[in-house]
């Protein structure tokens, strides 16, 4: 794993508490420097890093919010069929993975604390839309409009990540960083809780319930955002760094890994409670029976994600992305084989395992990116450059590059829920799917170790 650069400054700058201007900005941030870490930084990094948890972790729920919201339409009272279902879950995950560019520039223009602010507010759209007009005889077109509204919530994950990421020193990006997604990525197993508490309690006729929990938890988040969070100015400043960062290679081998990894996750957390109920009817005939299930692989793979941001720290982002790669073929090869043979057991196993995996992988491949840049600045001062122009680089490009491939990755999860349509409506199962799964797995392997892990690669992270 790439070392950080050193500064040539022969003893390192008195450690201060950070210089504060109005509007909580941040001006004097220096997180390589241990002891100005020590002594200050970690305090208002954890702290921000709590908040902006919680914050994504609504918008996760909310993004996540119609993986659930389907259990709740019987076919014979809203008259959408198991293919209009699955579109009602694309549509949310694709705009979510639209926006998420826009929401890492947002974090460079207003600040950190200030979009977090605006990103949980804008919450309430699709959950007061949805409140609004979810109930027997609304249009399938009406659905599909307050469906894709839900898509604003992921786009919290992009900002949040480029935010966290200028806070933390290199050496714990892995661990920060999965922490703050983990947590994120927890609201896709919180939201379906809720939705199966609803489902035994109040029954299926109630799904504006849920929506009447998370309306509150909204309104926390954006008020603790403002109270709590702070704004770096090391931040700012970045309107090239985008445009630069499409121009590096290692942007577009990154967000293709990353389709496997988070585009698996949030793909699999919209689908997997339609596959049971398509694939498996006569076990789970009932929303209920469906939803006892759907919780446990998202949960799963949200708790295991700071596991792969920490192996990444300690092994190398590309070693641990490498392996899971290869665990994930092996999963989804398990799921297939389940399928063939009807065996309900060995098909959840399977699914909860590439659950798991698929979280395993998000934390290893997030560490490769500030790894990569770190690896490139450690090369630009060993050849006489200057180490923090070097340091400012590295930050400016794995912010972008967490951007566009927290985008990238994202609309995996548009082209699993796609691909799981098209097989359920020419085979009746998800047997095609699976395969292209396995094929698409066996690829990552070989891009990670060809281009992060054999002797002549020119950046092994």
């Amino acid at each position: 794993m790439a070392a950080p650069t050193q500064s040539r400054t022969t003893s390192p700058p008195p450690a201060v508490a950070p210089s504060h201007r109005p509007g909580r900005w941040i001006d004097d941030w220096r997180p390589e420097d241990p002891q100005f870490w020590e002594s200050t930084g970690k305090r208002v990094a954890r702290r921000n890093l709590f908040f902006s948890v919680f914050s994504e972790h609504i918008g996760f729920s909310i993004w996540s919010l119609w993986s659930v919201l389907v259990l709740f339409l019987p076919e014979p009272v809203f008259g959408i069929d198991p293919a209009g279902k699955f579109l009602l879950t694309t549509l949310p995950t694709a705009l979510g993975a639209f926006v998420r560019l826009p929401y890492t520039f947002a974090v460079a223009r207003f600040g950190g604390r200030n979009w977090t602010i605006v990103s949980a507010a804008l919450l309430l759209v699709p959950t007061v839309a949805t409140a609004i007009v979810l109930e027997p005889g609304v249009s399938f077109g009406t659905l599909l409009l307050v469906s894709c509204l839900a898509g604003v919530g992921g786009g919290n994950f992009a900002s949040s990540m480029a935010n966290i990421n200028a806070f933390y020193p290199d050496r714990l990006k892995g661990w920060a960083l999965g922490l703050n997604a983990g947590g994120g990525n927890l609201g896709v197993p919180v939201v379906q809780l809720i939705g199966l508490l609803v489902l035994a309690t109040a029954g299926a006729e109630h799904p504006r319930l849920i929506l009447v929990v998370y309306i509150p938890l909204i309104v926390a988040a954006a008020v603790g955002a403002a109270l709590v969070m702070d704004n770096l100015t090391t931040a700012r400043n970045q309107p090239r760094a985008m445009r630069e960062a499409t121009r590096e290679p290692h942007t577009w081998i990154m967000s293709f890994l990353y389709i496997g990894t988070f585009g698996s996750f949030i793909g699999f957390g919209f689908a997997f409670g339609q596959v049971l109920q398509n694939q498996f009817t006569d076990s789970f005939a009932t929303p209920l029976a469906a939803a006892s299930l759907t919780w446990l692989g998202p949960l799963l793979g949200s708790l295991i994600r700071p596991l792969g941001g920490a192996l990444a720290d300690r092994y190398g982002g590309g070693r641990i992305t490498c392996a899971n790669f290869v665990a994930m073929a092996l999963g989804a090869l398990v799921v297939w084989s389940a399928s063939q043979s009807e065996s309900l057991p060995l098909f959840v196993v399977g699914f909860v395992l590439l659950f798991v995996l698929s979280g395993l992988g998000n934390g290893s491949t997030y560490k490769m990116i500030p790894a990569i840049f770190r690896s490139q600045a450690l090369q630009r001062v060993a050849d006489g450059g200057d180490a923090e122009a070097a340091d400012r680089h590295a930050l400016r490009m794995s912010g972008a590059l967490i951007g566009i491939a927290g985008a990238v990755g994202a609309f995996g999860g548009v082209l699993v829920n796609l691909a799981f349509r098209q097989s359920f409506m020419t085979t009746g199962t998800g047997d095609s799917a699976y395969l292209v799964f396995i094929a698409f797995y066996v690829v990552c392997v070989v891009v990670t170790w060809f281009v992060y892990l054999r002797p002549q690669a020119a950046h092994r992270v």
